[in-house]
Parts: C-alpha cells; sequence; structure tokens
C-alpha cells in the first residue's frame, strides 16, 4: 500500500513538472508574439522621424541615399523601412526595385491607412505615406523626377487632390511577412 502511494505521489509530481513546463513554453509563445507585434507598431511609428529627414536630398535614377546621398524612389523607400525596421528591432527584407516591391505588396482601404503605406498610381508611380493624423490628414514622400529631389506634401495640396487621386490605382501596405525578427 504505501509502496502505491509512493507511485502515485512520483507520477502526480512528474505530471505536475511536465504541465508546468509545457504551460511556461505556452507563455514564452505568447510573450514573443506580443513582443513583435509591439515591434511592428514601433515600426510604423519610427517611419515619420525618418521619413523627414530624406526630404530635400537630390533625386538620382539608382540612387542609394545611404552611399551616395541620392536616391529614386526604389531606394528611399527601401531606406526608410530598413531604417524604421532597425529602430523597432525588426529587419526589413531586401531591397527590391518598384515593379518587385508593388508586387509584393498587399491592397488596404483608405480608410485604413498606416504609416508606411503607400499610394499607388496607374502608372504604378508611388509615395509612401509618411504619417497618418488622427484627423485623417496624411503626409507623403516620394522621390520626384521632376522636381530633381525627395519631396513631402500632404493631402491638403492641391497636386493630391488633381494628380494623384485622379491618377489613383490604390493604397498598399507592407505584408508581415517583409518584417521579420532582428538579429
Amino acid at each position: 500500500m504505501k509502496r502505491n502511494l509512493i507511485i502515485v505521489i512520483l507520477i502526480l509530481f512528474s505530471a505536475v513538472a511536465v504541465w508546468g513546463s509545457i504551460d511556461k513554453e505556452n507563455n514564452e509563445s505568447i510573450k514573443q508574439d506580443i513582443t513583435l507585434e509591439k515591434r511592428k507598431r514601433l515600426f510604423r511609428q519610427n517611419i515619420p522621424t525618418i521619413a523627414i529627414d530624406f526630404v530635400g536630398i537630390p533625386y538620382r535614377f539608382g540612387g542609394n541615399p545611404q552611399q551616395s546621398e541620392t536616391t529614386d524612389n526604389s531606394h528611399l523607400f527601401f531606406s526608410i523601412y530598413s531604417l524604421a525596421a532597425k529602430k523597432a528591432g525588426l529587419s526589413y527584407k531586401n531591397y527590391l526595385p518598384m515593379k518587385y516591391l508593388l508586387g509584393n505588396l498587399k491592397e488596404v482601404n483608405e480608410n485604413d491607412l498606416k504609416n508606411g503605406d503607400l499610394i499607388v498610381l496607374n502608372d504604378n508611380h508611388a509615395a509612401m505615406i509618411y504619417q497618418v493624423e488622427k484627423t485623417g490628414k496624411i503626409h507623403l514622400i516620394y522621390s520626384s523626377e521632376k522636381r530633381q529631389q525627395v519631396f513631402s506634401f500632404t493631402s491638403d495640396h492641391v497636386v493630391f487632390y488633381v494628380y494623384w487621386l485622379e491618377n489613383l490605382k490604390g493604397f498598399y501596405r507592407l505584408p508581415d511577412t517583409m518584417l521579420e525578427p532582428g538579429d
């Protein structure tokens, strides 16, 4: 009888230890998911201050602002995304020329815009929405070949209505798969 009691007690202790271990693993998994979601929010929060630093940089097709202090749209967007990701403890996937970047984005509703979304025109020209105010006003940035520099404007500007909205293809967002936990 004592022997059976000891065996039952040992089995119970083992079960409690295993259950506690599984529970601890589940808690760690939940903590990592929450941390990843916080990092993704930080990524979007970092975009405005990073983007504004690029305004006025000269335009050059193929220019890389981190190497030559010139830029085109592909390199501009890559630089903003990768720097914002790094500050949030994430990494942004590799550089993609504009046509490939656009092919990896998902369309979003104009009433659900977030920092880092793109407004894309019918000819695939794009500007990044680098800040969305609570009032709905949006701030945009792009590298303008015509103006030969990185240019910023808001949705209050007349060019937004007479050019961007008239030629609108849609609004697009990076999928979560483009952001990974940093090293």
